[in-house]
């Protein structure tokens, strides 16, 4: 008995398509992306379902318009240091000072402009130096002399603690000059006819819909450019109008309140530099190369030191900023500021998609890692659920993270 050797086979499927998504339409598509990058997408999921739950169970509470703009100031330091810290992550090391630089830079904020009197723009200036100086020596010590960044850091945590309590003296120091008030309570100004809504805030978040549709489809046809794989149209579609629709609620939102905050306007700032330097710059590159793989990295000619330390250098500035921005919210300097905020920061990265072992993370899923945590924080205290319940849950939703991500890499063979 022969064989037919010239039966034809059936057809591969479309490139990015299995047979299951080409047959189960939109939901297959879906599932068919989802699969390919759930690490992108998975903790962004994630967060619009922790805030559909709580908004139920909150019988709406969650998104007044009122508790969304205190959800933005209460967060946005720790998602300020959730930027730097994904950085220092992807680099293949960790930073846990940050908490403790923050709490120095607030003091130091306060000893210049209530106890000295100068100026809130000139001492705005002198305690980002004061960050920049402090992170340069960290990053000198660890990428040039090669000590851990675990002990390097450890010791940075005790050493801007102690000068903190030094400078305060144990007290609470303050109110700050209205201007640097504002830096973390302060809004946009009202502009233009009366709407019932702040006019530039909706004026801000047109611009913005506008930029994520533009950036979306540049990415989508600069992958097509090179042969990369891209989401199906009908699922790009989707994503594309999910994320509108989430900038116009959130816009309609904060502009039915008082309007953007203006410490909201700085992190979308950060957003955007960060993200661009992280995708296309060459420095960018570099950390995610050093934190990937350090060996290969320094055979391709990466300068592994230097970037170590201006990783470093960049984390001092934000925790810096990002203490301003907390004092700012206080409007007074304590002993005990920042106190568990380097945490907080580290379990965002980690939340967002960081691996442990570096080389992996995005600045957008820093964000979305704050934001999973803040929801959780504002929502549980609406529900008035004890603080210690809410150390028990904010530790496993961390646990699961770094858990997928093992299993994760796991699956993947890497």
């Amino acid at each position: 008995m022969s064989t037919d050797v010239t039966a034809k086979s059936p057809a591969p499927a479309p490139p990015g398509r299995s047979g299951a998504a080409a047959d189960g339409g939109l939901l297959g598509l879906m599932l068919a992306g989802l699969r390919r990058n759930m690490r992108q997408y998975g903790m962004l999921i994630a967060l619009g379902l922790i805030v559909v739950l709580f908004a139920i169970w909150t019988d709406g509470d969650l998104l007044l318009p009122r508790n969304v703009s205190n959800l933005v100031l209460q967060n946005s330091y720790i998602l300020i240091l959730a930027i730097g810290m994904m950085l220092v992550i992807i680099a293949g090391h960790i930073d846990l000072s940050v908490g403790s630089l923050t709490a120095f830079v607030g003091a130091f904020a306060a000893v210049l402009t209530v106890q000295h009197g100068i100026s809130w723009p000139v001492a705005l200036v002198l305690c980002l130096v004061i960050g920049a100086v402090a992170g340069s020596i960290q990053g000198y010590l660890i990428a040039y002399l090669g000590i851990p960044s675990f002990i390097v850091t450890l010791a940075g945590m005790l050493l801007f603690r102690g000068l903190t309590e030094i400078l305060l003296k144990g007290q609470t120091l303050g109110p700050f000059p209205d201007g640097l008030q504002k830096l973390g309570n302060g809004f946009l100004p009202e502009v233009g006819p009366n709407t019932n809504y702040h006019n530039l805030t909706l004026l801000l978040g047109l611009v913005l819909i506008a930029a994520v549709v533009w950036q979306e489809f540049r990415d989508r046809r600069r992958q097509q450019e090179f042969s990369l794989d891209v989401l199906p149209t009908r699922l790009f579609l989707l994503k594309l109008t999910a994320l509108v629709a989430a900038i116009l609620v959130l816009t309609l939102l904060l502009a039915s309140y008082k309007g953007a905050p203006i410490v909201l306007i700085i992190l979308g700032a950060l957003v955007v530099g960060y993200g661009y330097v992280m995708r296309n710059a060459v420095f960018g590159r570099h950390i995610y190369a050093i934190g990937g793989n350090l060996p290969a990295a320094k055979l391709s000619g990466v300068k592994d030191k230097k970037v170590t330390f201006y990783v470093f250098l960049n984390m001092g500035v934000l925790a810096a900023l990002a203490g301003l921005v907390v004092a700012a919210r206080l409007n007074a300097a304590s002993p005990k500021a920042g106190v568990n905020f380097e945490l907080e920061a580290i379990a965002s990265s980690f939340i967002g998609g960081a691996s442990m072992s570096g080389g992996v993370g995005t600045v957008l899923g820093a964000i979305i890692g704050g934001l999973v945590l803040g929801v959780l924080n504002n929502g549980m205290n609406l529900l008035s659920v004890g603080t210690d319940w809410q150390q028990v849950i904010k530790g496993l939703a961390l646990l699961v993270a770094v858990g997928f991500d093992v299993w994760n890499k796991r699956k993947s063979g890497s």
